[in-house]
């Protein structure tokens, strides 16, 4: 275990109190709930639960029970609001539980998005995309600096930043992280480079397993490529051409016209079977070259 994975699980006990049906009880903590009155976080910061460890869950508890009482907080009209363990929640919907073990506590707006953040890193439960997110509602609603939020959910200043970069990216390729075929080192190695370019190579590394040394070759060429002057207008349809054939050969491509009926089409390949791939999509056979 890490020390980063040790402080994160000491915080987790720092903000929730007990972490146990049994210790709870000892300490007076503990009470029941209907789960009918109790209602999801609306800070939470995961936005997917998967069926199947939802059911793995539900199957544990109900030959074990409960081993870890859920945490919430007073809600309107006598209902409660989630602040932690929303899977044990869902799993004691799913087995059809009238009551649950629950810790009350009094939390603010920023706490309970707190609270949510650490249980799921805890539990290694977020995408690199819904953690960034949670980070940048921190940020956001709470005027919170990365350094404050790296101590609240243990983790370092720099680790929040780089978090935070991936949402620079276009959503198609967050998506692509959040459902994790692109991983957060491959989609830290691509902030900063185009939005048309950026999906191209994006999608380049998921379907050609491409390592984050190789991703980070492709962005190193592409940004000494000569660069375009400022101001220069684009037309349209030489943009639709690049674009079709970026999509089409899975890698940069640059048209620059010269006069009225001429100019080049530029081909970025980033090793010898790189190379070899493009030759078969232009040949439309095996290139052995």
């Amino acid at each position: 275990m890490t020390q980063g994975r040790r402080r994160l699980g000491r915080g987790l006990e720092a903000l929730l109190g007990p972490t146990s049906v049994e210790d709870a009880r000892a300490d007076g903590s503990l009470t029941e709930l209907p789960v009918r009155d109790i209602r999801p976080n609306p800070f939470q910061p995961r936005h997917a639960f998967d069926v199947a460890q939802l059911e793995e869950l539900a199957n544990s508890m109900q030959v074990s029970g409960l081993l870890q009482p859920i945490v919430v907080r007073e809600a309107t009209e006598g209902a409660y609001e989630l602040i932690a363990g929303e899977r044990r929640w869902r799993a004691a919907q799913h087995l059809g539980w009238d009551r649950i073990s629950a810790v009350l506590r009094d939390a603010d707006d920023q706490a309970v998005l707190t609270f949510a953040l650490v249980e799921n890193l805890q539990r290694d439960a977020l995408s690199p995309i819904d953690e960034a997110r949670g980070y940048a509602r921190l940020t956001n609603d709470f005027e919170l600096s990365q350094g404050d939020i790296g101590e609240m959910v243990g983790r370092s200043r720099a680790a929040v930043a780089n978090a935070l970069r991936l949402l620079k990216l276009p959503d198609r390729v967050q998506d692509l992280v959040h459902a994790g075929d692109l991983s957060a080192g491959h989609a830290r190695a691509l902030v900063g480079v185009d939005s048309n370019g950026v999906v191209a190579i994006a999608k380049a590394v998921v379907e050609r397993g491409l390592s984050v040394r190789d991703v980070e070759t492709m962005v190193r060429k592409r940004s000494k490529r000569p660069q375009r002057k400022k101001g220069t207008a684009r037309d349209p349809q030489i943009r639709r051409i690049e674009d079709t054939l970026r999509k089409r050969l899975q890698t940069d491509v640059v048209v620059s016209p010269r006069g009225k009926d001429s100019g080049k089409i530029s081909v970025n390949f980033y090793s010898h079977d790189d190379l070899a791939r493009i030759m078969e999509i232009v040949l439309g056979e095996p290139y052995d070259g």
